[in-house]
């Protein structure tokens, strides 16, 4: 494409047109780009690409702080070696069974 200050010597109108229907045809990609942009289904599908990728991530997260808040009890009830602390897990046992007797207690008052 001629650049229109060059004035070493004057275009042709075939030159000139072909110019013109150059700048017609990338205008007419652009625009088809930009509808295609816009299209309420692009739209929608990157909206749900964004939010899939949100949730993946807080569920990713989730998990990962699930993972380290099992594995911190774990080691107090569990030693290195992968035995059971007795001296540990007895008192949280009857902690548990204590707790499940009031529940149940507190359910037969209501009841009776």
């Amino acid at each position: 494409m001629a650049s229109s200050k060059d004035t070493s010597a004057p275009r042709t109108t075939a030159q000139i047109e072909a110019d013109i229907a150059g700048s017609r045809d990338r205008l007419a990609a652009t625009l088809d780009e930009l509808a295609m942009r816009v299209h309420p289904a692009t739209v929608a599908a990157q909206t749900k690409a964004k939010v899939r990728a949100a949730v993946e991530q807080k569920a990713g997260r989730a998990y990962v702080a699930a993972s380290g808040a099992v594995e911190q009890a774990r080691s107090k009830f569990v030693d290195e070696e992968g035995r059971l602390r007795a001296e540990r897990v007895v008192p949280a046992a009857l902690v548990g069974v204590g707790v499940v007797l009031l529940i149940a207690s507190a359910r037969r008052r209501r009841k009776g």
